[in-house]
Parts: C-alpha cells; structure tokens; sequence
C-alpha cells in the first residue's frame, strides 16, 4: 500500500473485524504512554497505594476523551482519527508541584487533590487560549516549543533511570539484575525497531515491556498478589482526593497547557493529511478549533474523573499510514476497547506491578526520544543568532536549575519554587529573549563563511 492510499476514508464504515483488529493496533501503539505518566508521578510522589485506581482512571478518561474527540460532542471534538491520553509533557511539573505540595505538609490524598485542582485550572485556561492560538504561535514560537520539549526529554531522565536502579528509597540501588532487565528491555524495543515488519515496530515498547516483565518473572522479581486483590469492577468517584491549588505549582502546569495546545494543531493537521482532508480554509479552522476545545474539555474532565491531563497523541496519524484506515468510525472502538479497559481494576494493578527496572528502561527511551523531538524542532529552523543565543541560554538555564537547585536559594520561596522547574525557566526565558531580542537575518553558517574568506584573504 502507497502511503497516499486509504482503503477506508473519513466518513466510511468498515466492518466489524476490520474495525476491532485496526482499533487494536491504535490501543497497542498508544497503551503505554496512556498508562506511563500515571505510574511515574505516583512513583516519584511515593502514592503507589494509589496507583492502581488511578491508572484505571486513566484509561477509563483516555476511552471517553477519544470518543468525544473522534465522534464530535457539540464544538467538542476535531471529528478525526486520533487517540487521547495523558502526555509526558505534564509529568516533570506534576511531579514538581507535587513535592511542593509535600514540603507544605500535605498528605497523600491532599497532593492528588493539589495536583487534579491546578490540571482543572490549567484546563480552563488551555480553553481560553484556543480561540487566541494564531495570537499564540508569535509568541511559542517553534524555537521556544523546541527548548521546552528537549528540556521535558532531558529533564525526565533522571526519573527513568532512577527506576532503572530500583525506585525511590530502593534497598540495593544499581542491583546488577536491575540493569539486566534494562538492558533486555531496551535489546528487545531496538530489535523490534529494526524489524521489517511494521507491526513490531509500532509495539515495540509494548512488547519491550512483556520481555522484560517475563524475565522478571523468571528471575522471581515479579509480584502479581495485588491483581488477586483487586475488585472485579469499580467506577470512578468523581472529586475523590478532593481540590486544592498552589500557584508555585501550578505555572509550570499552565505553560506546558499553552504548548500542547499547540502542539495538538499541528497533530490535528498531520492526522488531516493522512485522512486526506484539508489542512487550510473553513473546514480545518472547524476541525482545529474543535480540537483544541475537546482537548481542553476532556482535561478538566480528567480531573474530575482523578486522572491528569489528556491531549491528542502523534503516534495514532503513523497508524492511519500504516493501515490505510482514516474512518473516524474507528475512534468508537478504540474508545470502547480503552473503557473496558479501565472499567476493570485488575488491569490497573497488574500495570502497577510491572517492575521499576522494567518500566525505567522503557521510559527512559522514550524520554530520550522526546528530547530528540526537540531537537528535531530546534534544527528545523533557520539558525540565525538570535535563534542560537536563544537556544544556547534557554537550554543552560534551564538545565542549571535542574541541577544545581541551590542557585535560587537566595530569592523569595514563590519565586524558587516557580523557577525550580527547568521548564518554566527555560520556556520563560526562551519568550523572553525572542520578544527583546533584535533580529539578525544572518545564519551561523554564513557568518562562519564570511570568517573563513575573510581568513583565506587576509595576506
């Protein structure tokens, strides 16, 4: 199949086993970024007693959200092919704001309550900027989503790798069975990434963490007692943990609202080209606009519902390629398949109990992977100096504070405490020096050209 070939377009309906086996290659390629930042927030915050509820949750939000933006709810909903879930984007300010919470002594049902009440505001806010996103786009420019990407990567590796040693308070850290399983994890993820067959390649990670888990067991590093404990079926209870709100934590949250917001258009406007379908005039302004408000909507949905922010996933348009399947028909079964899903607790329990080297090695390659997106985005654009120096600080303020945190110990607790994130300074930073900054049309390439000739002429 040509990858400007559909079998089945937009408004088609395929048939039922066309329609589930598709879905379910939409489940696969998206299940563990659905599924991971919930493990690793309440991993890092110490609320693993939580974790298996909440990653039902996330499922169960994931399945709904991908209805509403699949089937259209009123001006909810782009109406295309595309899957909903949790980004990486939110868990390094999620796991920022929830120590903040923590240092104010809070418990650990008032940090979830913390963290769900700052997602709802952000939610409203991300509502807000989607009537203003051509405003936006002037000042996130692609060099600022840039930096803030490659910092979310490069930020979020500690964390992977932190589980790779065995966790939080692990008893023996660098255990060398540890790195054993990380290592099978990711062997298997790069052999499935270099297969020809195009299926393994779209569950590699998937399949990554089956090894793994499988040699975990085999190792007896597996401990499935929680699933046999889990109730059978369980519904959510909206507002469980409560609301709260803390402003220190909350900015880093509203920015990276702001960039996922835009970073969905262009999401949107890639699942549109593959479905064959404008990506100018009145339909995709309709298409975008909806998109945005039910990505916005199904956020503070989420929070309601004890889950963290949900936005449109990029993986799902490489699916439609892959299939030649854009009927938006689809979205109702990949939705029903994710609520079934979470609708049953067992599942929630058995993820949670997928071992920390298991789950630190997959996610570190991919937080890798999220910070060669970045990159992509930076090198993508023309190099001009301004645009270099912009880089060049962002990207070392930002990791600076990450790093060395002492270095705002000398500045009022709000501001250390907004600032700590890498994100936030970096992002801010970046905004900063391209609204003060003059413009210089000449690129570094040529500006070492022009040194060069001036060399070879100098007598």
């Amino acid at each position: 199949m040509h990858d400007n070939e559909l079998i089945f377009r937009h408004g088609d309906r395929p048939p039922f086993h066309t329609s589930f086996l598709v879905a379910f290659q939409h489940v696969l390629a998206c299940f563990v970024a659905i599924i991971a930042p919930t493990i690793i927030v309440t991993g890092a915050l110490g609320l693993q007693s939580e974790a298996p509820y909440l990653i039902s949750l996330a499922l169960l939000v994931s399945g709904i959200s991908t209805l509403i933006q699949t089937q259209r709810l009123g001006p909810l909903g782009s109406g295309l092919l595309c899957v909903q879930g949790t980004s990486f984007s939110f868990v390094a300010p999620l796991i920022s704001a929830g120590l903040i919470a923590r240092e104010h002594g809070a418990s650990d049902h008032e940090v979830l309550g913390v963290l769900f009440g700052i997602c709802m505001a952000g939610s409203l806010i991300e509502m807000a900027l989607g009537s203003v996103l051509h405003h936006l786009k002037r000042i996130i420019t692609p060099t600022v989503t840039g930096v803030v990407v490659t910092l979310i990567g490069l930020s979020l590796v500690s964390v992977g790798v932190t589980d790779i040693a065995g966790g939080h308070g692990a008893e023996n850290p660098g255990d060398p069975l540890n790195l054993l399983l990380a290592v099978i994890v990711i062997g298997v993820v790069l052999t499935c990434q270099l297969s020809r067959h195009p299926m393994l390649r779209v569950g590699s990670v998937f399949v990554g963490l089956l090894a793994g888990c499988i040699a975990a067991a085999l190792m007896g590093r597996l401990d499935l007692s929680g699933v046999a404990q889990a109730p059978l079926f369980q519904f959510p209870q909206p507002l469980r943990y409560g609301l709260g709100f803390d402003v220190a934590a909350f900015i880093p949250v509203a920015f990276i609202f702001a960039i996922t917001a835009i970073e969905t258009v262009g999401d949107l406007t890639g699942s549109s080209r593959a479905s064959h379908l404008p990506t100018s005039g009145p339909e995709y302004q309709k298409r975008i606009r909806g998109g945005v408000l039910g990505d916005s909507f199904n956020s503070l949905l989420a929070g309601i519902l004890n889950t963290f922010p949900n936005t449109t996933f990029s993986q799902n348009t490489g699916i439609i390629h892959l299939t030649g399947v854009a009927s938006r028909h689809i979205g109702l079964f990949v939705g029903g398949i994710l609520i079934v899903l979470g609708l049953i607790p067992a599942m929630g329990a058995m993820l949670q109990s997928i071992p920390q080297p298991v789950l630190g090695a997959a996610t570190t390659l991919m937080f890798g992977l999220i910070a060669v997106s970045g990159i992509r985005m930076l090198a993508e654009q023309r190099m001009t100096r301004k645009r270099v120096m912009i880089i060049a600080l962002s990207l070392g303020a930002g990791l600076g504070v990450e790093l060395v945190p002492q270095v705002l110990s000398g500045l009022p607790e709000l501001v250390q405490s907004v600032l700590s994130s890498s994100i936030t300074t970096g992002g801010l930073l970046a905004i900063l020096m391209h609204l003060i900054l003059p413009e210089h049309q000449v690129t570094e390439e040529n500006a070492m050209s022009d040194a060069a000739r001036q060399t070879a002429d100098t007598p």
